[in-house]
């Protein structure tokens, strides 16, 4: 097994979780198998219960891990499916190492960082690498070079080169290069930080320089002299308007080639079909569709995965548009007077996932309006469940509402004397209503999902059961399944008595899913239900081009 590990420094943020994912695309456009492992150094077992504010989207895997963001990037851009054994963290790490102790695995001894805590680290690495039945192993350890945090991984990556051949571990170190207020690429913050990698034993093989523009032949020389790598080894990764395009920079800073010789692997030719497919997009003449992302946390990070499906839609040569995204305050819509001053030039509107009852109501607003216009709308997991509130309410005339916002004096509730008497369309399961710890319950992961034939559904996805990844706890209640599909509520994707896909066939494009199609989206394979929304919306803005002429 070949290994590369990526570390970073300067400061967190730079974008190791791109660049790491970049130089699995490289390799894997020579046709090697790659497999990709996070190491988050945070005390927390997952990102589960992480504040989206601090740390963006939760990530969720095919088994129902809860996962750090860069877990996405390195999906999107190799076209795999990981594991929740693919996140590594200081939690899980030393949970491990604990339940070992408590069960007299250590025959007495005391337990300690090294070598227990280290130990582990290293067998949670190699079992994963070889599981995986890949040629080469990346490894992105998060945060920065000196983070007390990171300390036990680093020290452990030290063990690992000493104890694998030298061709089998190369490490990458990720820093910034600054610019000056005259334009000077500045390396003593690179020097710096390779410094303190130097003083826990570990000398970078390849440094990237993430700078504004490409380094110069100066800064090369100067960081290879003073961080004692060659000259070829030190790579520029300057800024791009399109992250897809950095693994084409990579190669043409020849860092594929340099990777191949460091690690002794055979020569292959470099499959380019996908850089050519990312310039051609990029080089296009495209026009632009505008969809309002109704959301409420504030920071684009939040809904990468949804951003990011949006895009790989956009790349298929015959649509040959851009997105122009608007992100929307939910709370923002619950304060305005006139919801044109928001989503009237609007080609489609998204509603997307989140927990907690805060903008909801700005979010039924906007449901309302899609609805009501005919503007092609797409909502995700809460967006499928305020989709069934929103018909049920104005529809339906049912004082409808979630049981999970309930225990709040919620804004979802226009008339809040009337909250004792709303009906939850939106509620556990009957089996799931006596439990009063809601404490893991909630449903993560793929789950098979059966497609109704005469359906919008089936015409996207092209098949009669599909399997998508969740993160939800409640669902439709089944006591209203009947009434809904009575009066134009379409629901063409069940699991069982879980309703999974919502559609209103009197609509040019009214689709909701309960499960996240983002999260299986990639360039290579993008989300049915994305493409299908792109196309929708290309429509409706031909459709309002020919009515102006």
């Amino acid at each position: 097994m070949k290994y590369i590990i990526v570390t970073g420094g300067v400061l967190s943020g730079l974008g190791k979780g791109i660049t790491a994912a970049s130089i699995g695309r490289m390799l894997k456009n020579r046709e090697y198998k790659v497999t990709v492992i996070k190491i988050d150094p945070y005390i927390n077992i997952d990102a589960g219960t992480m504040n989206p504010f601090q740390h963006g989207e939760v990530y969720v895997l095919k088994d129902g891990g809860e996962a750090d963001l860069d877990l996405g990037h390195y999906e999107r851009f190799l076209n795999v499916e990981l594991t929740s054994d693919h996140n590594i963290t200081t939690g899980k790490v030393y949970l491990s190492v604990i339940q070992q102790e408590r069960r007299g695995g250590f025959l007495g001894k005391t337990v300690q960082i090294i070598p227990h805590i280290t130990d582990e680290i290293k067998r949670e690495i190699r079992e994963v690498a070889e599981k995986s039945g890949s040629d080469i192993c990346i490894v992105e350890i998060g945060g920065t070079v000196g983070d007390i945090e990171g300390m036990p991984f680093l020290e452990a990556i030290r063990q690992m080169r000493r104890e694998e051949k030298k061709e089998n571990l190369i490490l990458v170190h990720v820093t910034l290069i600054p610019i000056n207020n005259i334009g000077e690429q500045k390396t003593k913050p690179t020097q710096h930080s390779v410094k303190e990698l130097k003083s826990l034993g570990l000398q970078p093989d390849v440094i990237i320089g993430r700078c504004r523009d490409s380094l110069s032949e100066e800064t090369k020389s100067k960081i290879s002299l003073f961080c004692d790598v060659p000259e070829t080894a030190v790579i520029s990764n300057y800024d791009a308007k399109d992250i897809y395009l950095v693994p084409e920079m990579l190669e043409r800073e020849e860092l594929g080639e340099y990777i191949v010789e460091k690690l002794k692997l055979d020569g292959r030719k470099v499959d380019t079909r996908w850089y050519r497919r990312i310039k051609a997009y990029n080089e296009r003449n495209k026009d632009s569709i505008k969809i309002a992302l109704v959301g409420k946390y504030g920071l684009e990070d939040a809904y990468l995965s949804v951003k990011e499906a949006l895009k790989h839609a956009c790349i298929r040569e015959d649509y040959n548009h851009k997105i122009e995204m608007r992100w929307v305050e939910a709370e923002d819509l619950e304060e305005s007077t006139n919801l044109d001053d928001y989503l009237k030039e609007m080609h489609g509107i998204l509603v997307p996932g989140g927990f907690g009852v805060r903008g909801t109501k700005g979010k039924i607003d906007a449901i309302r309006y899609a609805r009501e216009r005919d503007i092609p709308f797409l909502g995700i997991c809460l967006g499928f469940q305020l989709s069934v509130i929103e018909f049920a309410r104005d529809v339906l005339k049912i004082n409808a509402q979630s049981r999970e916002f309930e225990a709040f004096n919620s804004p979802a509730v226009e008339d809040q004397t009337a909250q004792k008497s709303s009906i939850c369309v939106i509620d556990l399961l009957p089996e799931q209503r006596e439990i009063k710890d809601l404490g893991g319950t909630m449903r993560l992961g793929d789950q098979e999902i059966d497609i109704e034939k005469n359906s919008l559904a089936y015409e996207l996805y092209k098949r009669d059961k599909i399997r998508e990844r969740h993160r939800h706890r409640y669902e439709v209640n089944p006591d209203y399944i009947e009434v809904f599909e009575e009066n134009g509520v379409k629901f063409s994707g069940k699991d069982g008595e879980r309703m999974e896909i919502l559609e209103i066939p009197s609509n040019r494009f009214f689709i909701a899913t309960q499960f996240h199609p983002e999260f299986r989206s990639s360039l290579d394979e993008p989300a049915p239900a994305f493409l299908g929304f792109v196309r929708a919306m290309i429509d409706f803005k031909k459709d309002q081009e020919r009515e102006i002429k």
